[in-house]
């Protein structure tokens, strides 16, 4: 299974685990930007048989030696194209190759058609409901392109225990936080500030501000203004039952009579155990915001209705729609995946992996995608990008520590000199 964040790490690997039951999963970390740390690991709460970080050509050299049944990509889209052209390249003419299966982490709310189609080529991608099933195969026809390889599933980390009012514990509302979404400081601090107002408002209320990651830490999307910098400058500064909490969602849910957020796939998660949840529309229902994804849920609020102690119910229909709360015991959504998986397994082998994009179709865009891969036109890693021998323990120590001074000089750039940068071009 290959991932290039904390959270497709997530997807990935408890999607592996439902769709090849009892199977060894081995890991193997992108090294890039995203790629997650141990801390980050720990928190998903993820395990695999093995774990390592592997460069594009390092994964592709793996799975020609490796010999794997299954293969997860659980990147972003123009990763998954790159590894799918590249597994292409190094499989070529070989009587038997790996399935490949793919799919989204969360909501999809943007780059629908973009994001599909750089997912294409590979046998199975998991569509997280009947909604996002219907969407993909209407995006793969409309191109001419296969959409027999999309399959219905559901999110792989819904579940846990269903919802109970507690009069033990303080009634606690949750404010899921986003990396990106919104993006502005001051929107940012907006939404802070009404969740430190509503913890005022009910002083027997506990308000939790769920982060996704610590300063210095990058998820799937960059976080350029952290919440945790912004509550330290925030006038007056966070209430007693207002607080900053990390850890694994779930275990957080588990003690949630409320969450709030904007669009988080949290919302979801909580939908799924009938926690009341709000989608937030203070600023707005925009495509930009991802929250228009909720329309027709029942969730829509703003934090002034949240004060005056309105709990949302989510309609049926639509939750049903979004593989949330759905007819059926949850686990019987991956059946279908299961069984698409382990027929193509079985079979002695496997047609080609063809792409939708090729030199033919998109000549001005695929060259670009695989080149920030280390691939050239035809899928091969270029010299330079090459796996070469195992590096010994120094050569490991060094290239380590390079990396990890270029990611806090990048994680400087977007989180401190960006944001200057762009208030100056507004004076």
């Amino acid at each position: 299974m290959l991932a290039d964040s904390d959270t497709r790490w997530k997807w990935g690997a408890l999607t592996a685990h439902r769709i090849v039951p009892g199977a060894p999963v081995d890991g193997l970390l992108l090294r890039g930007r995203a790629t997650p740390t141990a801390r980050q690991l720990d928190e998903v709460g993820v395990r695999a048989a093995s774990l390592r970080e592997v460069t594009a050509a390092e994964f592709l050299g793996s799975v020609d030696r490796d010999a794997y049944d299954v293969v997860v990509l659980a990147c972003v889209g123009g990763t998954v194209q790159a590894m799918l052209h590249g597994l292409a390249h190094h499989l070529n003419g070989r009587e038997r190759r790996p399935v490949t299966v793919t799919g989204y982490v969360g909501v999809v709310y943007e780059k629908l058609a973009d994001g599909l189609l750089l997912r294409h080529g590979a046998d199975v991608v998991l569509a997280n409901s009947a909604h996002d099933a219907e969407r993909f195969r209407a995006v793969y026809e409309g191109v001419g392109a296969d959409a027999d390889s999309v399959v219905e599933c559901a999110l792989p980390f819904l579940g846990g225990a269903p919802y109970e009012a507690s009069t033990e514990r303080p009634h606690t509302v949750v404010f899921a936080v986003q990396p990106s979404v919104p993006a502005s400081r001051a929107d940012r601090e907006y939404l802070l500030r009404r969740a430190a107002e509503h913890a005022r408002r009910h002083p027997d209320r506990e308000v939790l501000i769920k982060l996704r990651s610590k300063p210095g830490e990058h998820t799937t999307h960059i976080e350029e203004q952290p919440y945790q910098k912004l509550a330290a400058r925030l006038p007056g500064g966070l209430p007693a039952n207002c607080r900053l909490v990390y850890g694994h969602m779930g275990e957080v849910l588990d003690r949630t009579d409320l969450l709030v957020t904007v669009s988080s796939t949290a919302a979801l998660e909580a939908l799924h155990r009938g926690i009341p949840t709000a989608i937030l529309t203070d600023l707005g229902v925009r495509e930009a915001l991802g929250n228009h994804h909720f329309l027709g849920s029942g969730c829509l609020a703003s934090w002034d209705q949240l004060d005056e102690g309105l709990l949302p119910r989510p309609d049926a229909a639509w939750t049903a729609r979004q593989g949330v709360v759905a007819d059926g015991p949850y686990e019987a959504a991956f059946d279908a995946a299961r069984e698409r998986v382990a027929a193509l397994v079985a079979r002695a082998t496997l047609p080609p992996i063809t792409p939708y994009y090729t030199l033919t179709t998109a000549p001005g865009y695929l060259p670009g995608v695989l080149a920030r891969h280390g691939l050239d036109a035809s899928g091969a890693p270029r010299p330079t990008a090459a796996a070469g021998k195992p590096a010994s323990g120094l050569r490991r120590a060094v290239r380590a520590a390079v990396r990890d001074a270029a990611r806090g000089a990048y994680r400087h750039g977007v989180q401190r000199v960006a944001p200057v940068i762009r208030r100056m071009g507004e004076l």
